[in-house]
């Protein structure tokens, strides 16, 4: 007998510059739409996992922030678990509440994701994501990509890194020029990736950016560092996104119609041996093997594009395509709607926007609404398998923190 739980109700906020708007606003409208998806009360939720990664330098909220969130939606009593791990907060927020679902001590949780990232004090914001690195070693890490950026001829990302622009499009923009190094990835496939996801987030009403870019647009944006531009690096926002989780039985009593089943859930943390791959590539092969299916089998991807070069080196952790050739599979259309595979039909991290503990919860909402078919212009045909691909924090020359999750009809 199947014992996987299921997502039974899904709920999401616009993403995008919420400056009118606190916490429990956007956090409590993502809960009650998902209790509505659902069909239930709050009463029935036996216990939530909140996922937030920068409220306390943002806005000063800490230790309390799901309790704090969720009071206004009538969730109290129950157990409260707040979840802090970069970028992968809501995805390890749901990685922990289907395991508790999987081994019968709840029937029904609630997993959310919130972030609040504009403040007229921009630093604050920059701060957040300095922070989801080793701190100590802050200066040696800014010694070293300022030395790759150097040595690369980059002038741009010579200077700045972490004052003018987030830390991690430095890191991203040095690692973008060791794999087109290795690789031969152009510059002009790297663009694509943002064209792409462009034309889908037109199509999402909850993307944060909806215009329609060319790769001609992207190359010719301003340049953020080298060889990164604006259009390839996701912004930061506001926003929310939560599920409603149950074990199957417990979504047959309460009428859910269609179901969407968790598969495999995989979380891993990036280590300094990488012999036998990084912790994305260890968590998909986790999650196919716990999932018993192939990359192959997939109908739709939602990826953790947080710039254009990470969309690519995801298709290569992933299995999508052989170590290399990402650059090729995007410039051929296979990963845009309509394609073999589609990645980020929701328009990705690059155009959905990146509420940074909102993100792995919006992945699964997007898979899930895919799965049922209820993503109108941007629906992948006939999709019955799905997978979100989450990461955030880095530590050495790999993720700090990393889900790979398989959902189905």
């Amino acid at each position: 007998m199947n014992d996987d739980p299921v997502i039974a109700g899904v709920g999401m906020t616009t993403f995008g510059k919420h400056l009118d708007r606190g916490l429990k606003s956007l956090g409590g409208e993502a809960a009650r739409a998902a209790l509505r998806d659902a069909g239930i009360e709050p009463g029935e939720v036996q216990a939530a996992w909140v996922g937030n990664a920068a409220a306390g330098l943002v806005t000063g909220q800490e230790s309390i922030r799901g309790q704090v969130i969720l009071r206004s939606t009538g969730i109290g009593g129950v157990p409260v678990i707040n979840v802090e791990n970069a970028c992968a907060s809501a995805s390890t927020a749901f990685h922990q509440a289907a395991a508790l679902v999987r081994a019968g001590v709840h029937d029904c949780v609630l997993a959310l994701g919130v972030e609040k990232l504009y403040h007229p004090d921009r630093a604050r914001s920059f701060a957040a994501y300095a922070g989801a690195v080793d701190v100590e070693a802050r200066e040696e890490i800014l010694a070293s990509l300022q030395r790759s950026a150097v040595e690369s001829g980059a002038d741009t990302a010579a200077t700045g890194a972490g004052r003018k622009r987030s830390l991690f499009m430095d890191i991203y923009a040095a690692a973008a020029r060791s794999y087109m190094e290795r690789h031969g990835t152009t510059v002009e496939q790297l663009a694509a990736v943002s064209a792409k996801n462009s034309r889908h987030g037109a199509l999402n009403e909850r993307a944060q950016f909806r215009t329609r870019l060319s790769v001609e647009d992207v190359l010719a944006a301003p340049l953020v560092a080298e060889p990164l531009t604006r259009p390839m690096c996701s912004p930061i926002g506001d926003g929310a996104a939560a599920v409603v989780i149950m074990s199957p039985a417990r979504a047959a009593k309460v009428g859910v119609t269609r179901p969407v089943r968790i598969r495999a859930c995989v979380l891993r943390s990036g280590e300094d041996s990488q012999a036998e791959g990084d912790a994305a590539t260890k968590a998909a092969r986790a999650a196919y093997e716990r999932a018993g299916v192939g990359p192959e089998e997939l109908d739709v991807v939602e990826c953790h594009d947080a710039s254009a070069p990470a969309e690519l080196k995801a298709y290569d952790a992933l299995g999508l395509c052989a170590p290399g050739e990402s650059g090729a599979l995007v410039e051929d259309g296979a990963t845009s709607l309509g394609g073999r595979i589609p990645v980020n039909p929701s328009g990705g991290l690059l155009r959905k926007g990146h509420p940074i503990g909102a993100t792995g919860l919006a992945q699964l909402v997007e898979l899930t609404e895919q799965l049922q078919g209820r993503c109108g212009p941007r629906q992948v045909e006939g999709a019955r398998m799905g997978l979100a691909h989450n990461g955030g924090g880095a530590l050495g020359t790999d993720v700090a923190a990393m889900c790979v999750t398989v959902l189905s009809r």
